[in-house]
């Protein structure tokens, strides 16, 4: 017979744990001997290894309770429904793992390998750095935060750049960052990227960006931080777009970064 101390001791848990225990009935108290103490044999110290190695693997102390009176076949059953959940929480954690790793070298995100091609496609066309910087940075947030929507979204803009009319909409969308707001280059763009934008979409929503979405948005709030031009540009679009009966919202792949 030993004491709490030594119990703890030999499973490796502490004496608090060994009191939780007995407080929520999963390890029955011994009774104390003459002297006051509480003295355990080998079947608590085997309880209680059972009861630490559930407690580890995150079973619920409840759930450990209502096992002390399951039958070796009802055990057995449990035991493996723990294992599987382990199995489940596993797999996120390397997820998890593998998403810290990625940060901690620089790479938020990974991007489908057709996207990361097309943003190598980018300079050969004539766009700056900063503009394929801020591509890729788009295209992790959509595929990020959207990832139900991110396929249609890219093959949109790679379609739209495959044109070579719509894509020097693009290159022109690139040079305008650094305009001042008033030049007139930038209100012309505005005109051209609206009636480029009717003519591709006419009226209509495309079917995979509901009314409810997003993500136009989420993105284009990004393009525009960068710059006063692009700001202006894009209230220009929208206006631009706004005064046909029917408006149409542009969506990515044709006035912006990737993002309407």
């Amino acid at each position: 017979m030993i004491t709490i101390g030594q119990l703890a001791g030999y499973v490796g848990v502490s004496v608090k744990a060994i009191r939780v225990y007995h407080d929520k009935g999963l390890l029955p108290e011994p009774e104390r001997d003459a002297s006051g103490y509480r003295r355990y044999g080998a079947q608590d110290a085997i309880d209680l290894i059972k009861i630490r190695t559930l407690a580890e693997s995150g079973v619920p102390l409840a759930r450990i309770r209502d096992l002390r009176a399951a039958t070796p076949e009802e055990f057995g059953q449990a035991l493996r429904e723990i294992d599987d959940e382990l199995t489940v929480r596993i797999r996120g954690l390397r997820a998890t793992q593998g998403r810290l790793r990625r940060l901690a070298a620089g790479r938020l995100a990974p991007l489908p390998e057709g996207v990361a091609t097309h943003l190598e496609h980018l300079a050969s066309w004539g766009f700056t750095p900063r503009w394929v910087d801020l591509q890729r940075d788009l295209w992790i947030l959509v595929f990020a935060t959207h990832a139900e929507h991110a396929d249609a979204l890219f093959r949109d803009q790679a379609q739209t750049l495959a044109d070579p009319e719509l894509r020097q909409l693009f290159l022109d969308y690139d040079r305008v960052y650094d305009l001042d707001v008033d030049d007139p280059r930038v209100e012309d763009l505005a005109h051209r990227i609206a009636a480029a934008t009717r003519a591709r979409y006419g009226p209509d929503e495309p079917a995979w960006l509901g009314a409810e979405s997003d993500i136009p948005a989420l993105v284009q709030g990004t393009v525009n931080e960068s710059s006063p031009a692009w700001r202006r540009l894009d209230t220009l679009i929208r206006a631009e777009l706004a005064r046909p009966a029917a408006p149409v919202r542009r969506p990515p792949g044709t006035g912006s970064a990737g993002g309407r």
